[in-house]
């Protein structure tokens, strides 16, 4: 699996954005599937992730209620809905796939898509 995220870009804060993260081959539905953000200067931090079927997903306490995590397997595609943004959600974001599970930590992720830059502005 090969992992292509895109959709970020330059917003003002309380705006929202759309990310997306395409994955090529055949076996997208038996991958957990993450987000992870690293900020300037910062280390890289969990952001949510999605269980295989999608009914699952668990956020990071500074996202929870703003961002939602979802997953089209049909498409090969998982998605990072992010509303209400605040300059502190300045990063670039990443998607990340290992099989079956999903943990919130992610150097157990061995895929990992090229990331996408998020500039919220104050």
């Amino acid at each position: 699996v090969q992992l292509q995220a895109s959709g970020g870009g330059l917003v003002q804060a309380g705006d929202s954005l759309r990310l997306s993260c395409t994955a090529s081959g055949r076996t997208f539905s038996t991958y957990g599937m993450g987000w992870f953000r690293q900020a300037p200067g910062k280390e890289r931090e969990f952001v949510a992730v999605i269980t295989r079927s999608g009914v699952n997903t668990t956020y990071a306490d500074s996202v929870q209620g703003r961002f939602t995590i979802s997953r089209d397997n049909a498409k090969n595609e998982v998605y990072l809905q992010m509303n209400s943004l605040k300059p502190e959600d300045t990063a670039v974001y990443y998607c990340a796939a290992r099989p079956y599970t999903v943990p919130t930590i992610g150097g157990k992720y061995n895929l990992w898509g090229q990331g996408t830059l998020v500039t919220v502005s104050s």
